[in-house]
């Protein structure tokens, strides 16, 4: 059964979760520019990457989350499985998704990023919604692979696009 997420992001104690140690590792690699944060939710990394300076993009289903997120973010409410939002090619110098498992957006993702734009992700490894072992890394093939890893139930990538 799926969570009700307008629920969940009705609580504030779900909504100041820290950003995850891969977008901090990432922000701190990279000169600030235009980043996506897919699924946001509550927003920890468009949160975190536009007090950086980021021009950030935030896309979430629920109205709790998007209706939570601060307005220097451009917030976007869509639904991202009836395509509500295109993601506009070579639009972005940094996209991330964390724990959303959408495969048909991987073209849209890799395409909507800059020659030199990077992809930042972890993605459940096991249950609803998850990759198989190395199908997250096979996404980004022939890209530059800057971090890699399956352990802790995610697979977890940083890829550069060419």
């Amino acid at each position: 059964m799926p969570r009700d997420w307008d629920a969940y992001y009705s609580d504030p104690a779900n909504r100041n979760a820290a950003p995850d140690p891969l977008i901090i590792q990432v922000a701190e690699s990279l000169a600030p520019g235009s980043a996506l944060d897919l699924a946001c939710g509550a927003g920890r990394h468009a949160i975190y990457l536009a007090s950086l300076g980021w021009q950030v993009t935030a896309v979430d289903s629920s109205p709790a989350a998007i209706a939570s997120l601060p307005p220097s973010i451009d917030a976007r409410l869509a639904d991202l499985e009836a395509g509500d939002f295109e993601i506009a090619p070579s639009a972005y110098d940094l996209i991330c998704d964390f724990l959303y498992l959408q495969r048909s957006l991987f073209p849209a993702i890799r395409e909507g990023l800059r020659p030199g734009g990077t992809f930042a992700g972890a993605i459940r490894l096991s249950g609803s919604f998850s990759v198989a072992p190395g199908e997250l890394r096979n996404e980004f093939a022939g890209w530059k692979i800057l971090y890699y890893s399956e352990t802790g139930g995610a697979a977890r990538i940083i890829a550069r696009r060419a």
